[in-house]
């Protein structure tokens, strides 16, 4: 059973939107597992402070390497990956997502403040992995994104794979339009390939669109879908 176990000031904030829907009905059917380890419970004073000033000044504050390493010590068995929710981290995709879909448990550190001491990082062997470029106020909503991309690859969860390998990003392109009934709304009609039966005809079609929406809206992919289709 593949299992997220994160790590977070804020636990109650979990297991929030992944216990609802196909993904809640796979969690309690123990199609997978989710762990959420408080990391404040590994402070030793009253206050369970687990933040300190940066040495050399600055704004805010960062968590300490001896409580969090505490925390991550406990609960880690050896050989599992452990990822740092950070924005100068390498950027989390769906390679990264199927990747991390082949690990038993994979460990998730949630970052508040102004971040984690750096020498936790290299002591624990920790990945450092980003969702994207921008600053969030912490790791949870994050790692929500890396789970939610890594369940629907597991089996049993989804329980669609024709749908989920015709998805955005998994032949290295965007998803092509949908429609559905009604087949007139508002003066729109469905494309009449759609209407025509005629599989073959669709597939194309489908994969034409694919390939016009990835090299307008995105000429990243598309360039990385040519160097690709040159192999």
């Amino acid at each position: 059973m593949w299992t997220a176990r994160v790590f977070t000031l804020y636990p109650e904030i979990f297991p929030g939107p992944l216990n609802k829907g196909l993904y809640g009905k796979a969690l309690g059917k123990k199609a997978w597992n989710l762990e959420v380890v408080n990391i404040r419970d590994s402070a030793e004073d009253k206050h369970k402070t687990v933040d300190d000033t940066p040495f050399g000044g600055g704004s805010g504050m960062l968590l300490k390497p001896d409580i969090l390493g505490r925390s991550i010590d406990s609960k880690i068995k050896k050989g599992e990956r452990i990822f740092y929710l950070s924005p100068r981290g390498k950027k989390f995709d769906q390679k990264i997502a199927k990747e991390i879909s082949e690990e038993k448990t994979i460990n998730l550190i949630c970052g508040h403040f102004e971040g984690i001491d750096e020498r936790i990082l290299s002591t624990r062997n920790i990945e450092e992995i980003s969702i994207g470029d921008y600053i969030l106020s912490g790791g949870e909503s994050a790692s929500f994104v890396v789970i939610d991309a890594v369940l629907r690859l597991l089996p049993g969860v989804l329980g669609n794979k024709i749908s989920k390998d015709e998805e955005s990003f998994e032949n290295g392109l965007l998803e092509y339009p949908q429609y559905t009934k009604p087949q007139i709304w508002e003066k729109q009609s469905v494309p009449e390939v759609l209407l025509s039966g005629d599989h073959a005809k669709i597939k194309d079609w489908r994969l034409s669109q694919s390939k016009d929406i990835t090299r307008r809206r995105r000429p990243d992919l598309w360039k990385k879908y040519l160097d690709k289709e040159k192999k």
